[in-house]
């Protein structure tokens, strides 16, 4: 059978699983072993095993977990409420300083976690009501809170750049550093939005009679100031050559379970067992999906599904930016339906050689590739944030979430267009700084 109706049909056969709400790891997993078997009989079962321990066979996979460890600790910890606290003290008299804070939270928070989930909730439940307390328009108060929780997957340290850095055998610290800019640069594109809709619905930022002293800024800062610096130990220990990817976030782990012990005191064996329980669920679930999607692309390589597919675009006549336009446009549908790893897992084997073919630089790439999924969180009918924000806020439909989030899926979107016009905004800091190392 030609390899491209065999892809096609095993992306019909995939597509409908998924729908019927099998996990994304089994759906996966029964459809390579379907088309295995179909090809090459039961025979194919005797490599499954095999496939699925090499997928899995990797020393920088174990930084998946500490990072979530991590993340766990922390969003388990008033660290979200009080980095809310303190951005909102700092910021008042800013105009539009509220919502300044809450998108700033989110970043910051993000970067502490790595979760678009968790950023969500823990902003989100302090951030929304205030907001709309003082007048802000309920869409526009959800939506900056859902978009501002997809920071979660591009500021580092994020899973869905080590996912892609294994996948395509690159740099995850140049892939960090790389992140960093393109994050700034949308959470300001978030913030310039967000004040000028205020604006628009004739929001004019008046807090009369609030006010906060020298003090009340400076006594919340102890709290927050020493998980701001486990980010940049984190970030100097993986560009500065210090440390390996698992070494650092295994460091991190430990340090931030230590800061959550101190700061917040949380010591008691039941809440450190909820956080290392939530930190082994998620990472089962991913791990589960990286070895699926392992057996997955195992399946489309030995039925030369990949290779065909890849010379078809490589056939068509057109130039690299319109390769690239189509394929943003595949990327952005499939973050419709599938969650980033999974995205990451299965397209970029494909895709990655060809896109470096054509001249682009594969961390740049992982940039765009990584917005294109961020824009996935917040858009029907996977879109994971709606959900988070819908549940925390009860009383504003899922509608409104939604038409609150779509002016920041087109930040998104121009954040994409700005990076394919300034490349250097993703490439430059990492160049720099590992020439600056070497």
């Amino acid at each position: 059978m030609d390899p491209l109706i065999l892809g096609l049909l095993a992306a019909v056969v995939l597509v409908m699983l998924l729908l019927s709400g099998m996990p994304v790891a089994f759906a996966l997993g029964f459809t390579a072993v379907l088309f295995l078997v179909i090809e090459d009989g039961v025979g194919a079962f005797d490599v499954v095993a095999d496939t699925l321990f090499s997928s899995l066979d990797e020393f920088a996979l174990l930084s998946i977990p500490m990072f979530l460890l991590m993340g766990s600790a922390i969003a388990a910890s008033r660290a979200g409420a009080d980095l809310y606290e303190a951005l909102d003290r700092w910021l008042y008299r800013v105009p539009g300083g509220l919502l300044i804070s809450n998108i700033g939270a989110c970043g910051v928070f993000a970067a502490l976690t790595g979760s678009s989930p968790a950023t969500c909730a823990a902003i989100g439940k302090m951030g929304i009501p205030e907001m709309r307390q003082r007048g802000y328009p309920a869409s526009l108060a959800t939506g900056a809170i859902a978009a501002g929780g997809t920071l979660g997957i591009l500021i580092p340290p994020s899973i869905t750049m080590i996912v892609y850095g294994i996948a395509t055998e690159t740099s995850i610290g140049r892939l960090f550093i790389a992140g960093i800019l393109p994050g700034v640069m949308l959470m300001l594109l978030f913030m310039a939005w967000s004040l000028f809709y205020a604006y628009r619905k004739g929001y004019h930022f008046t807090e009369p009679g609030k006010r906060f002293s020298l003090r009340e800024k400076l006594i919340v800062l102890p709290r927050i100031l020493p998980f701001l610096a486990l980010i940049v130990l984190v970030l100097w220990a993986l560009y500065g050559g210090v440390a390996t990817p698992s070494e650092a976030s295994g460091v991190g782990a430990m340090i931030s379970i230590l800061l959550v012990v101190i700061i917040y005191h949380v010591w008691q064996p039941v809440k450190l067992w909820e956080i290392v329980r939530g930190a082994t669920r998620e990472s089962v679930m991913l791990m589960m999906i990286i070895g699926m999607a392992g057996l997955f692309s195992y399946m489309m390589s030995s039925l030369y599904i990949t290779q065909g597919i890849a010379e078809w675009i490589a056939g068509m006549e057109v130039n690299k930016w319109q390769l690239l336009f189509y394929v943003n446009l595949f990327l952005l549908v499939a973050g419709f339906f599938l969650p980033p790893v999974a995205v990451i897992l299965m397209t970029s084997p494909t895709i990655v050689p060809i896109i470096t073919q054509a001249g682009f630089d594969p961390i740049w790439f992982g940039v765009v590739l990584t917005l294109n999924m961020e824009i996935g969180l917040i858009t029907p009918p996977v879109g994971l944030n709606l959900y988070v924000i819908n549940g925390i806020v009860k009383d504003v439909d899922l509608k409104t979430v939604l038409w609150g989030a779509l002016p920041f899926m087109l930040c998104l979107v121009l954040g994409i267009v700005l990076l394919a016009i300034f490349p250097a905004i993703a490439t430059w800091l990492p160049d720099y700084l590992m020439k600056s190392v070497g």
